[in-house]
């Protein structure tokens, strides 16, 4: 690399580093999906930044091409996180690719079991993560109910890229609520890093993203604990800034246990179901409990855990659920799991990428889990490759497939029902845009329209510097679908 490169590379990373546009990021984003929150402004480091540009472009032209792509692997650009209750945070490096995936509290422990942790993550494109993660939540009963809400935060020192990424991710967000039928709403906001915050959100357990969210609400009423805040869902939090924070509601888990101490019921015979909805008069929490053929409906005041309301009905799913009792009597003690019996999970996983004819390694893992199925123990098992995801019932006991299930969808029709093709020209815009990469610095550049797994792609490759860049981009949203930087030889 000569001077003149390397001039040109620091003269770049002074430019990306030194304005502090978050007026110029919101007037962009103002149109796009989801309820956008405002960015939090935090203490201007933009002199500790450009020093670390500089050192990074000098590490550059000493290490050379390949050392500058090994930093870019390796290196945490991003965080994005996700947050209900179960709060869930991804670091992703600057070609969008997962270094690490973390449970930030139990509930978010419970639906990443059955993606080993998280770790089966690792590595994956951000959209392939995101597709799995809000999935499990889906399968989870997290984003099941109208009133249900999911927050993605966006973390990143480059505002640009973090409003850019946090408009992918929350398309691919909407994409799966909507395949999913869910009517869950999505807020989202780009966050500055801030040390206190950072701090306060490990000690309660939550995501940076939420403990921004916390601190909103604190704004409008200090005297509410940020730890009792932190406790509450995403929802709660949300109808709680838009009402204006008048005190600090019971809480849906408060709220339950009145609605069962009325009932009279114990928990391990009833099914149960708990919705907040703080932004109506009066706020309110409506708890609905299953016995025995009836459904029990209570309305507790929110904040002061008086019965409001109850009504009594036919529970519809009862008959249905007593049938598939019938029709599956339990059976012999010897299955459960204190007996020791039952194959190990990983044993479930090899029978069922066996019976579906796929690999480890091509296969993203949703759903892992032991359970009880009218008296029966068995692994549930489901994992995505590709546009096909696989569903399976595995007997603990025995390892035989008990049911099996295969979906292939249709991605190019639901691509064509979102709008036109964007062109050839957008696609090589977005590409070169995405590598940071000028027009006029790109040479040997070639387009090609192509159908990739039901896809309708642009496959763009070009050349800048001592690298060469692919991209698939989807040729209906834009979407970056996969990119690749290399030394070229």
């Amino acid at each position: 690399m000569n001077n003149r490169e390397v001039e040109r590379k620091l003269a770049d990373a002074i430019a990306k580093t030194a304005p502090n546009d978050i007026n110029g990021v919101l007037s962009r984003i103002s149109d796009e999906k989801g309820t956008v929150l405002e960015v939090m402004k935090t203490k201007n480091n933009t002199k500790r930044y450009l020093k670390g540009a500089i050192a990074a472009c000098l590490a550059l032209a000493i290490m050379g091409g390949g050392g500058a792509y090994y930093t870019r692997a390796c290196t945490v650009s991003t965080v994005v996180s996700f947050d209900i209750n179960p709060s869930i945070e991804l670091k992703v490096n600057s070609l969008e690719k997962i270094i690490s995936c973390t449970a930030l509290n139990d509930e978010a422990k419970e639906v990443l079991a059955d993606m080993n942790g998280g770790k089966d993550l690792k590595g994956t494109d951000i959209d392939v993560a995101v597709n799995a993660l809000i999935g499990a939540l889906v399968r989870n009963g997290y984003l099941d109910s109208i009133s249900s809400a999911i927050l993605v935060s966006v973390e990143d020192k480059d505002s640009d890229r973090a409003a850019k990424l946090r408009q992918s991710v929350i398309e691919t967000v909407d994409a799966v609520l909507s395949a999913n039928s869910s009517a869950a709403s999505v807020l989202s906001q780009t966050v500055n890093k801030d040390k206190k915050l950072d701090e306060l959100a490990k000690k309660n357990n939550i995501s940076g993203g939420k403990a921004a969210l916390v601190e909103k609400v604190r704004e409008i009423n200090p005297s509410l604990e940020f730890e009792a805040l932190s406790a509450l869902s995403v929802e709660e939090l949300k109808d709680l800034r838009e009402t204006g924070a008048p005190t600090l509601p019971i809480g849906k888990d408060k709220a339950l246990e009145i609605a069962m101490t009325a009932s009279g019921f114990s928990a391990d015979e009833v099914y149960t179901e708990t919705d907040s909805d703080l932004d109506e008069n009066p706020a309110h929490y409506d708890v609905e409990i299953k016995h025995n053929g009836t459904e029990y409906e209570y309305k507790i005041d929110a904040y002061t855990g008086e019965i409001l309301e109850t009504k009594e009905e036919a529970d519809d799913d009862y008959t249905h659920r007593a049938e598939t009792k019938e029709q599956n009597p339990p059976i012999e003690a010897k299955l459960s799991t204190e007996s020791g019996s039952e194959i190990s999970l990983d044993k479930a996983k090899e029978v069922a990428l066996s019976y579906a004819g796929v690999t480890v390694e091509q296969a993203v893992v949703t759903k892992a889990k032991l359970n009880h199925d009218d008296g029966r123990v068995e692994y549930e098992l489901e994992f995505i490759v590709g546009n096909t995801e696989y569903e399976y019932d595995i007997d603990a006991s025995t390892g035989a497939v008990i049911s099996s299930s295969v979906e292939t969808k249709n991605i190019e029709a639901s691509q064509k029902s979102s709008g036109g093709d964007i062109g050839e020209e957008k696609a090589r815009t977005i590409a070169l845009n995405h590598a940071g990469v000028g027009a006029g610095d790109a040479y040997e550049l070639e387009a090609e329209l192509d159908h990739d797994d039901g896809v309708t792609v642009y496959e763009i490759e070009f050349k800048s510097g001592n690298m060469e860049y692919e991209y698939k981009i989807d040729a209906y949203t834009g979407a970056i679908l996969e990119h690749e930087a290399e030394i070229d030889d």
